[in-house]
């Protein structure tokens, strides 16, 4: 009888079942970068009902083919690990293609059914693997900017001594402008007032007149006397203002510049005289802004036709850019993915994205093309109108490998038989936007048998040689489609979309016009109180694309490589009130799944939720940005390690910190300091206290949430180079140097924490958490020293920043915050609690009420 009820326990169908099956935290990846990955996979229960469930064991089986599994059988191994199991069966090489399936064992030991099957691919890990060659076209990137558009302009001022001042001038515009673009700064501050209305303004930092605005005044002005204001300010030491106002009637233009034909005048109310020249434009202490008038040279194609005279088993894609890549098959886009290969330091590494096209192609005549735009390698990023960070050639290179059905293998790569050209896409800028021109386009130059003219060789080699590397993060995707709630007209043929949310994206327009009609698309996210859109904190950052219609039947477009922060767009040229269809905004981010939800009864915490869920789309877009509107999009490290946790339970982001931080630990400086943005790129290698630390604490935090070992393996000498950092800059006794760089504390009005706070907190924050991660790693005695060195620094802090009273020096919310979190202050005589009281007391002064 007992053997009979043993036998049918055993029996009894298992009550787990694996589901959400990845290799290297990626569903069904094409080109991983190791022969051996790790496999991982979630648990649900079999059926309704069922609780206290857990994994006892699973067996994983791998195979060449979809249900042949030859490659790797674990047998059943007693685990409850779901997560980073290696392949450990026969070796796979570069290309290969294999399926995998698990089954898993329950706290009985009952066993589940297996899984689907997934997939995997290895991607090309051998410098030897790539075939291709970098290839563009260089001959559109000979167009020149204009010269200086400040060429013969004067830095101008009013009284001598005065820090305020009110500049004029007026100015008569003749019919027919055709474009009007004001460029302007001063020192320190400026706002200017076209007709009244104000147009644009300094970025209110200190050093703002290092970055001159830029701005569009064609709808500002109107034919006959219009009328400028500019009113600007200077904290002390030189002032002065300098600017140019270019006039476009067609193929001929004016240009008007600061001088002394501007009044002046220190007051609203004072008379205006004639302004002061300070110094000529060029000379010091500004010397010459740079180069501001756009470079924005046009996208290029290239493109190759092959024959393929058998039948094929199966072909993978590979593509990498220096800029940015779009790649087709036979007419048609082989991907929706966005920004391809992704922002990384050019000089050390880029990324190739692997595709399975086996059904993108035919028996016969075949073609490939590819679309490269200039993005981070060579296009505006950040702030100070600066460009060509890395180079100015933007090079594509491409690998196609192809499987036929007898065995046989062959390879179409970038080579100097591809052809180049130019089309339809004029301009193409992440801050600047994208201009096409519909009329140009070359009909079928991605398909086989194309007849069209004008195509030259493409340009062979690069200016630099990174190594190329598979993918290890999530490509940008469009997520989101979203229809205006309302349309207003604001001007003539103008009107204002507001679609009801913030995004990062840029919209898609699908509409009729006449042959050669332009449709300007203006974004933003705030209004002005007249309904137009407010454009002043985008800064130099343009934010305008356009589309001319080829004429006829209905035309759809949307931009390949720009993308803007907005909520409102304005739309003007369609020569009627768009519809809800007719122009949508496209919401896009870094695809990351959602992992989880947060509803409650409080529709202010559901609201909070939502911002934060949209925000952190909004700034995941290949890196964790600071904001995807103004001239600036970096990747700031502060934010990364302030959000990296609350990122993780909404989304899945571990692909996407894989990438990113070996982008951080590739900006770290030789002594160990960490930079404030990565890429390092406009900004400061020094990121200074809670910026630096991004380098410890995001790593450590991935690992935290997803077991991820092996990241935190490959980052730990990063981090402790960083603690050696630490202890070098900081004096004998663990204090902060008499001077360092600090941003203090973020964005809190009214409370301004001690640097010294901040720095010894994080200080003392970081040293434990490589303390804890050596520990997790088995370094023991790495650990101990980490452990030791933590407590002289929490010392420190106790003694010389937090009083018997339990106030913290500042006696902010942030200092309290950063001396609990990093558990500063000591249990002994209720310091700690008597801390806790104050920030309690605070945030309840405030207007906030906690119930504990």
């Amino acid at each position: 009888m007992l053997s009979a009820l043993f036998l049918a326990v055993v029996a009894a169908p298992g009550t787990l079942l694996p589901t959400h099956m990845r290799c290297e935290a990626v569903v069904n990846p094409v080109g991983v970068g190791t022969a051996a990955p790790r496999l991982s996979w979630k648990l649900a229960p079999a059926r309704p009902n069922l609780y206290n469930l857990r994994q006892t064991g699973y067996r994983v089986t791998v195979g060449s083919k979809p249900h042949t599994f030859d490659l790797w059988d674990s047998g059943k191994v007693s685990s409850d690990e779901t997560i980073n199991v290696r392949y450990s069966g026969k070796p796979l090489a570069s290309g290969q293609k294999v399926w995998w399936r698990v089954q898993v064992f329950d706290q009985r030991g009952s066993a589940s059914p297996w899984s689907n099957p997934a997939t995997w691919s290895v991607g090309l890990l051998r410098p030897e693997d790539w075939k291709g060659r970098w290839i563009g076209f260089d001959a559109p990137a000979q167009i020149k900017a204009n010269a200086d558009p400040y060429a013969g302009a004067k830095w101008i001022w009013g009284s001598a001594g005065r820090n305020s001042v009110y500049f004029q001038r007026t100015l008569t515009v003749r019919p027919g402008l055709t474009k009007a673009t004001m460029r302007m700064t001063a020192d320190d501050q400026f706002s200017l007032i076209v007709n009244g209305k104000q147009i644009a303004a300094s970025d209110g930092n200190t050093d703002a007149w290092r970055r001159p605005v830029v701005v569009a005044l064609t709808k500002a002005l109107t034919s006959g006397e219009n009328t400028i204001h500019v009113r600007a300010t200077n904290a002390g030491g030189e002032a002065a203002l300098v600017g140019s106002l270019e006039l476009v009637y067609g193929a001929t233009s004016q240009r008007l510049l600061t001088d002394e034909f501007w009044e002046a005048a220190d007051s609203e109310s004072s008379p205006f005289a004639r302004a002061r020249i300070v110094r000529e434009y060029g000379a010091g202490p500004w010397g010459k802004l740079g180069q501001q008038a756009l470079l924005l040279p046009p996208a290029r194609m290239l493109r190759k036709e092959f024959n393929l005279a058998q039948p094929i088993k199966r072909a993978t894609l590979y593509g990498t850019a220096l800029g940015l890549l779009e790649l087709r098959l036979n007419g048609k886009q082989i991907s929706d993915e966005l920004f391809t290969p992704g922002w990384t330091d050019y000089a050390k590494r880029v990324y190739v994205r692997g595709y399975d096209v086996t059904k993108n192609l035919r028996r016969g005549q075949n073609a490939v093309g590819a679309l490269i735009g200039d993005g981070w390698y060579a296009g505006y990023v950040g702030f100070g109108n600066q460009r060509h960070h890395y180079g100015s050639k933007i090079r594509a290179n491409v690998q196609l490998d192809i499987e036929f059905l007898d065995g046989s293998k062959t390879t179409v790569a970038s080579d100097p038989t591809w052809q180049a050209s130019t089309g339809p896409i004029l301009e193409s800028d992440f801050l600047m936007g994208e201009q096409y021109d519909a009329r140009l386009e070359k009909s079928g130059w991605d398909m086989p048998n194309y007849k069209g003219t004008g195509w030259q060789a493409v340009s062979i080699g690069s200016e630099m040689n990174p190594k190329i590397e598979p993918f290890n993060g999530q490509p940008v995707r469009p997520y989101a489609t979203l229809r205006a709630k309302t349309i207003k007209q604001t001007g003539d043929d103008t009107y204002v979309l507001d679609l009801g949310q913030n995004l990062a994206g840029f919209a898609r327009l699908r509409a009729t016009g006449k042959a050669g009609q332009k449709i300007t698309l203006r974004f933003a996210e705030r209004l002005n109180p007249d309904g137009t859109i407010y454009v002043t904190n985008l800064r130099a950052a343009r934010c305008i694309d356009t589309y001319t219609f080829k004429g006829g039947a209905t035309e759809t477009w949307e931009p390949r490589f720009t993308f803007h922060g907005f909520q409102y767009i304005e739309v003007k040229g369609l020569g009627r009130k768009p519809t809800v269809d007719e122009v949508v905004g496209v919401a896009i981010s870094s695809d990351t799944p959602d992992t989880g939800k947060i509803i409650t009864s409080d529709p202010m915490i559901n609201k909070l939720v939502s911002n934060a869920w949209w925000t952190q789309r909004m700034n995941f877009i290949d890196i964790p940005t600071d904001c995807p509107q103004r001239d600036e999009r970096l990747g700031w490290t502060g934010d990364a390690q302030a959000y990296v946790r609350t990122a993780s339970m909404l989304t899945d982001v571990q692909p996407f910190f894989t990438k990113w931080l070996i982008t951080l630990d590739d900006a770290q400086r030789a002594d160990g300091q960490f930079p404030t943005v990565a890429p390092l790129k406009v900004s400061s290698d020094d990121g200074g206290p809670a910026w630096a630390d991004a380098g410890v604490i995001c790593p450590w935090e991935i690992y935290n949430v997803y077991g991820d070992k092996e990241l935190l393996a490959r980052h730990y000498p990063q981090m402790k180079k960083f603690i050696e950092f630490m202890v070098k800059r900081s004096t004998p006794d663990l204090l902060p140097p008499p001077s360092f760089h600090c941003f203090g504390d973020w964005l809190n009005i009214n409370a301004n924490t001690p640097p010294v706070v901040i720095y010894t907190a994080y200080f003392a924050g970081s040293t434990r958490i490589v303390a804890d991660a050596a520990r997790a790693l088995g370094k023991d005695e790495e650990a101990r020293k980490y452990d030791a060195l933590y407590n002289r620094v929490r010392a420190t802090f106790l003694k010389n920043y937090v009083a018997v009273d339990g106030v913290v020096a500042g006696n902010t919310q942030c200092a309290y915050i950063l001396a609990l979190a990093f558990d500063l202050i000591p249990e002994e005589n209720g310091l700690r609690q008597k801390a806790a009281n104050l920030l309690v007391a605070d945030i309840e002064k405030r207007g906030w009420h906690l119930s504990t």
